[in-house]
């Protein structure tokens, strides 16, 4: 339990280290108003919203139920199919928003990241990255009429 309870105040710590940062940061940008918002207001917010959640974190009560960090849970390596496809997503995303638009990076990113997970199947990540592309479109094109085409000719 104390290992635990270090780890969340450890945790709560670096959040509230990066919230900070984006805080402080953003606030060197012209915030502008709720109405006219400028490009300083999202990263300062965002920053503050992370200081509140660190510390949350840093001092929510130590579960008893779970194992302790190092000591109970069972030793194993890691992952590197959860951060082979994150990272690819990633990648994916950015190479396919610039030549083919925003409907394919959309689907790319999220379907290779949902593989990610070993419980994960094709039909679930296809179904799973169809949704979200979907509501990316609609929030993103639609929505908020980010300036990013939809499809993009080769």
């Amino acid at each position: 339990m104390i290992a635990r309870r270090r780890s969340n105040y450890y945790a709560g710590g670096l959040v509230v280290l990066i919230g900070l940062s984006a805080a402080l940061i953003g606030a060197t940008y012209d915030i502008g108003s709720l109405t006219a918002m400028g490009s300083g207001f999202f990263p300062a917010l965002l920053g503050i919203l992370m200081v509140i959640v660190g510390i949350m974190i840093a001092f929510s009560p130590a579960d008893e139920a779970a194992p302790a960090l190092m000591h109970d849970a069972p030793r194993r390596g890691a992952d590197w199919r959860g951060w082979g496809a994150i990272l690819t997503g990633g990648v994916l995303f950015i190479v396919l928003a610039q030549y083919a638009g925003l409907l394919p990076a959309a689907f790319a990113c999220v379907f290779v990241t949902a593989l990610g997970d070993r419980q994960s199947s094709w039909k679930q990540a296809a179904v799973l990255a169809t949704a979200i592309t979907v509501f990316g479109v609609l929030l993103f094109a639609y929505g908020l009429q980010i300036p990013i085409p939809i499809l993009r000719g080769f």
